[in-house]
């Protein structure tokens, strides 16, 4: 459970800096085509920065919110993986006998 929270943290940030470097890399070739002036293009980039920013907050809040589901689930005293996996070895040595 706490891999897949973690993967889907790390998969939300990846696909922020994706974005922006596909939004960067789409600005650049607007200002090299001339379809937007260089002014307009640092302006979007400006723009996107504020945004990425801003989503740094969003990002913070993410991991508490993961660290606040990773404690209930502790509180929870469910089995994990590993506890599982050791049972069956137990059990598989203990059959052995």
């Amino acid at each position: 459970m706490e891999d897949l929270l973690k993967n889907i943290f790390f998969a939300g940030i990846g696909s922020m800096a994706l974005s922006y470097e596909k939004v960067n890399d789409f600005v650049k070739d607007l200002v090299k085509r001339g379809k937007i002036t260089v002014e307009q293009g640092k302006q979007l980039n400006e723009e996107l920065k504020r945004v990425v920013e801003d989503n740094k907050d969003n990002i913070q809040n993410s991991k508490e919110l993961e660290n606040n589901i990773k404690n209930h689930l502790n509180n929870l005293n469910l089995a994990t993986k590993e506890d599982i996996d050791n049972l069956n070895k137990r059990i598989d040595e203990l059959e052995k006998k």
